[in-house]
């Protein structure tokens, strides 16, 4: 026997909102019972396990110990101009002059994430 993933839980000051952003990077929609103000949101992704949001009183402390690693489908670099776009945080510039590496973004509350190459750029790169 073995068990499934359901979701990725993430703790939150305001579930709605924080899932709103979400839903902006993965392009999936959230919940459709889902309203502003609700302490449990969740972007319904096409594949593998929701993103749940839930609302908690304090705020984040501390580097995350689970996170998201996102591979775009446009550029690596596209994509970090994006979601900065979107409210994210630039935390640490990883990416390398051979275009190696990965962008580490942090979301709107402050959970770090990282945005690696896309399959193109991968491929632009290969030897």
């Amino acid at each position: 026997m073995v068990s499934v993933v359901q979701n990725v839980a993430i703790d939150c000051v305001n579930a709605y909102e924080l899932a709103r952003f979400w839903s902006e990077v993965t392009g999936r929609p959230l919940h459709p019972e889902d309203e502003p103000g609700m302490p449990e949101t969740q972007v319904m992704m096409a594949e593998g396990p929701m993103l749940y949001f839930h609302q908690v009183p304090e705020a984040k402390a501390g580097k995350n110990r689970l996170h998201l690693c996102l591979r775009p489908r446009t550029s690596r670099e596209e994509e970090v101009e994006r979601l900065l776009a979107l409210g994210a945080t630039l935390v640490a510039d990883l990416r390398n002059p051979d275009g190696s590496g990965w962008a580490v973004l942090a979301d709107p509350e402050g959970n770090e994430f990282c945005v690696l190459r896309s399959e193109s750029d991968r491929a632009a790169t290969a030897s």
